[in-house]
């Protein structure tokens, strides 16, 4: 990154899911790569998260999921964004944590265009943000494109 304004990334747990330490090492590795990361910490409801999003005016969302509710949190968090302005096209969204194959189209199609999973590594998830900014700021279509492609899987 340049001397521009550091990125500003929102790392989330929503729902009951109290294991946070995949969201810990995220977001301490995106700060380390020279980020400016909010966590909010676990048990947060979509609209605490979506409201702390628009509050610090990030952004990078980043939502991590280990109890299965993915299905049902991630779509509200979305709609909870939207109602605040906050839309995949202003904002990266993407995801972390145990979610199955089957599952990962619907999230995209919410918006979130790239899923990492248990073995997903932290220089991954940095490339792919920075990937992301650099395509922002350049003016071109990498916003809306999928720098790196699939989605990352445990190995």
């Amino acid at each position: 990154m340049t001397t521009e304004t550091p990125l500003r990334v929102l790392i989330a747990k929503p729902g009951l899911d109290g294991h946070e330490r995949g969201a810990k090492v995220v977001a301490r590795a995106l700060r380390d790569a020279g980020m400016e990361v909010i966590y909010t910490g676990i048990r947060q409801t979509p609209e605490m998260i979506a409201e702390a999003a628009l509050q610090e005016d990030v952004d990078v969302v980043g939502l991590s999921i280990l109890s299965g509710a993915h299905a049902e949190l991630f779509p509200r968090v979305v709609e909870s964004l939207g109602e605040r302005g906050v839309t995949p096209d202003d904002v990266l969204f993407f995801a972390g944590g145990i979610i199955p194959d089957e599952d990962i189209p619907a999230l995209k199609e919410l918006g979130f265009r790239e899923i990492f999973r248990p073995g997903a590594s932290t220089r991954d998830i940095i490339a792919y943000v920075q990937a992301w900014a650099a395509g922002r700021s350049a003016g071109g279509e990498a916003a809306g494109s999928e720098p790196g492609g699939e989605s990352k899987n445990a190995s």
